[in-house]
């Protein structure tokens, strides 16, 4: 991690979290006072991890939580006192917040952001390989669509509408899509 937003209306606890994170060879930390402010850090810039230290001075916290989740990939964690938590706390986790109570270690805050981050990088990842997969079945499609027409037009059969295509990219040195988008171009109309 490397970017992280700090929310906090108590000056004392940005300053404790800034130092046990500095500590810690984060590049860029950035703090706000309030959910307003909070809310325009975040539209203007990504951040890798966004700490909420509730309450902040024009809301809780849990709704800038849950805005957070909703137009952000930063991993949030969200630090209120025990007390407040349990009522506040379950429209933020079903949100993907890590909830914390107040008073927090630092042994705990950090072993916190460390799980955090490892959830973080594996959602990242997960969706990096959605993307790619949703990519192969769109370049799939053209390609079948692309053999439908050589089939129809043609008349080849699928197997021979298939090796038309390979050899086709082979020869011409370029990808199947490539080569099926061109037939595609020459023969629907």
């Amino acid at each position: 991690m490397d970017s992280v937003l700090i929310a906090s209306n108590n000056t004392g606890t940005v300053q404790i979290i800034s130092a046990l994170l500095q500590s810690q060879h984060f590049s860029r930390i950035a703090t706000a006072k309030s959910g307003a402010q909070a809310r325009r850090y975040i539209a203007q810039s990504d951040f890798d991890l966004v700490i909420i230290d509730t309450p902040l001075s024009d809301e809780f916290g849990t709704e800038l939580s849950i805005h957070i989740a909703e137009h952000s990939s930063a991993g949030i964690m969200l630090i209120a006192d025990e007390s407040r938590l349990f009522d506040k706390s379950s429209d933020a986790e079903d949100a993907g917040v890590f909830v914390l109570p107040k008073p927090i270690s630092s042994d705990f805050f950090f072993r916190s952001a460390k799980l955090l981050d490892a959830s973080r990088r594996r959602s990242l990842f997960i969706e990096d390989q959605n993307k790619k997969l949703k990519q192969q079945i769109q370049e799939i499609r053209v390609i079948d669509r692309a053999k439908l027409v050589l089939v129809q037009v043609l008349r080849m059969t699928e197997a021979q509408a298939h090796r038309y295509i390979v050899k086709q990219s082979m020869d011409l040195r370029q990808s199947r899509l490539q080569t099926a988008e061109n037939i595609l171009r020459t023969y629907e109309q």
